[in-house]
């Protein structure tokens, strides 16, 4: 199966690095393990190969990386990192995160971040020595920061594996087909958008790390798309029929701030008439139009009211958006280094829910993220001329695109964010059984407020967010209920059939439903990284991930292996 660039060409080149080196992990020379990575004319070979370069590919690279492997990772746009960068997503975690929940690698990552604004801005001393220092003061998260800066801290550490060649990046770079024997995939046909080229990639593993699962159908790994009737998963909040169509909206975020005494004003949009009278015919009522400062309260639908003041004002009794994903906030800098903040837009008025991207046509694909675009386009130019204010007036016309915070020239996001994928058909399956709140307490006969995930036996890894679905191409509006902090189990990043390619993006082994718990950063980096390290462990073994997974003390081994290397698979229950 064949797939081919829908985002267009991009300005920058390539990241080509091939070289022949000799390691092994922790830095040290092993002459039993001997990895490289060779050019034979249009074919690269590695341990690994990497199809996608977002924040679960990433985490999955460092993790093989560092334990000793060759790695190639392609990524569609110019930027690594996914919906920390190039989708312009600041980080949406749990409220335990600075302390646990997450692998000791993703915390570093953290502190990294806060470590480059120390270094290179000059916040205010009071906030020097802050550990827990927000560069946005966000509502909805605690280092809510610009997606360069996430950027440049993950090319950071990539920079030394890059440099001793045991990382080739490819950037702007595609797959286009892919060749399978049995059970495993043979190799990767991409292409690199800038030059024209196209190279095979071989490996005795692969990942795939793309953000639609692009890689499924192209390896015939069985997989599954959309929402699951309560007759197959017996899900407490499952739908009565299945539809493989319906999946979650998709967000074109953009950054803006505000120039209080300048007009700003962008052209007004191609579709601006459609999207400012759009009203939504939703299963369940929608409050009123789309572009309007209110929505469907996720957890009980009713009308909620919203705020908008980019003075960034606290108002009372309602959110101000502008506070809700601002990555700069301007008192945190000394006197006159900020005009103004800078807030990244990820609001229920952005979602685009018209259509269906997963599994269709490259046409319909374009088509849709086209549509995406004009509908944050028509966001921004309702906020500039009609957006109400509450001293009576409209718009907002000193509001600013900001394209260089994107590092695009037309001011939104290099990628859509996408919150759903085709998922592979796994050896588990994680249902609501396993992770709800509600469904978990009946289970268990106990109240809610004492009930707990299922422990699994295999897990490699810890998490947490609320089940949280945004109104979706198949009419559902929010679906939005409590889990409880969950586990990862390593039955869920292994194909039922495929012995050689592992999900380490939204494409794991969940339901409709369980994804919109398992979707979010720390989450997605914890399946990366898991994988990454599983890749090795399968290599030294030298067994197929399907036998590994039935030997629980094979399991239990490469628990004890990941632990050793910073990775909870268990929550501190006595710390929470």
């Amino acid at each position: 199966m064949k797939r081919r660039n829908f985002l267009g060409n991009l300005a920058a080149g390539s990241g080509l690095v091939v070289l022949n080196p000799i390691y092994a992990s922790n830095g040290k020379t092993n002459s039993n393990k001997v990895h490289s990575i060779h050019k034979e004319g249009r074919t690269l070979k590695a341990d690994l190969v990497i199809i996608g370069g977002g924040t679960g590919g990433c985490a999955t690279a460092l993790g093989a990386l560092r334990n000793g492997l060759t790695v190639i990772m392609t990524e569609e746009t110019d930027w690594i990192g996914g919906q920390l960068t190039q989708q312009g997503v600041p980080p949406d975690e749990h409220k335990w995160i600075n302390d646990f929940g997450a692998t000791a690698l993703y915390r570093e990552f953290r502190k990294k971040v806060r470590e480059y604004y120390r270094n290179n801005y000059p916040l205010k001393q009071e906030l020097a020595d802050n550990e827990r220092f927000n560069p946005g003061n966000a509502s909805v998260s605690e280092i809510s920061h610009e997606p360069k800066i996430s950027l440049r801290v993950l090319e950071t550490m990539f920079d030394p594996y890059i440099s001793a060649g045991k990382l080739v990046l490819l950037k702007e770079t595609v797959a286009l087909e892919a060749s399978t024997l049995g059970n495993k995939v043979q190799s990767v046909r991409v292409k690199t958008h800038s030059t024209g080229e196209i190279r095979n990639l071989t490996a005795p593993y692969f990942a795939d790390a793309t953000e639609l699962g692009d890689l499924l159908p192209m390896t015939g790994t069985e997989y599954v798309c959309g929402a699951e009737a309560k007759s197959d998963t017996g899900e407490l909040h499952a739908a009565e029929i299945a539809d493989p169509t319906n999946n979650q909206a998709f967000t074109v975020c953009f950054a803006m701030d505000y120039r209080p005494d300048e007009d700003w004003t962008i052209n007004k949009p191609e579709e601006y008439g459609f999207w400012r009278d759009y009203k939504p015919e939703m299963k369940s009522p929608w409050a009123g139009k789309l572009l309007e400062l209110n929505y469907s309260n996720p957890r009980t639908l009713s009308p909620k009211d919203l705020g908008f003041d980019p003075r960034g004002n606290h108002m009372k009794d309602v959110l101000n958006l502008w506070i809700y994903r601002r990555i700069l906030a301007k008192d945190n800098f000394e006197d006159g280094f900020l005009t103004g903040d800078i807030t990244l837009v990820n609001y229920p008025q952005n979602d685009y829910f018209l259509g269906n991207v997963v599994d269709v046509s490259e046409n319909e694909l374009k088509y849709h993220f086209y549509r995406g675009k004009q509908l944050s386009l028509s966001l921004l130019y309702w906020l500039q001329t009609e957006a109400p204010r509450a001293d009576g007036g409209k718009g907002w016309p000193g509001i600013r695109l900001r394209p260089d915070v994107m590092g695009t020239n037309d001011g939104l996001a290099k990628y859509p964010y996408i919150r759903e994928a085709r998922r592979i058909k796994p050896l588990f399956r994680i249902t609501e059984h396993h992770v709800g709140r509600t469904q978990r307490a009946t289970i268990q006969g106990v109240p809610e407020s004492k009930a707990q995930a299922k422990n699994f036996e295999d897990s490699v890894g810890i998490g947490y967010y609320h089940i949280d679905l945004h109104p979706s191409s198949g009419g559902d509006n929010y679906i939005d209920f409590s889990s409880l902090p969950f586990q990862i189990p390593l039955g869920a990043l292994i194909p039922q059939r495929m012995e050689n390619i592992f999900p380490v993006n939204k494409n794991i082994g969940t339901t409709h439903l369980t994804n919109g718990c398992y979707r979010l950063h720390p989450v997605e980096w914890s399946i990366g990284e898991a994988i990454g390290m599983f890749i090795p462990f399968l290599m030294e073994s030298g067994r197929s991930p399907q036998d590994v997974y039935k030997d629980s003390g094979a399991v239990r081994k490469f628990q004890s292996l990941i632990r050793n290397q910073g990775v909870d698979t268990h929550w501190p229950y006595e710390k929470m």
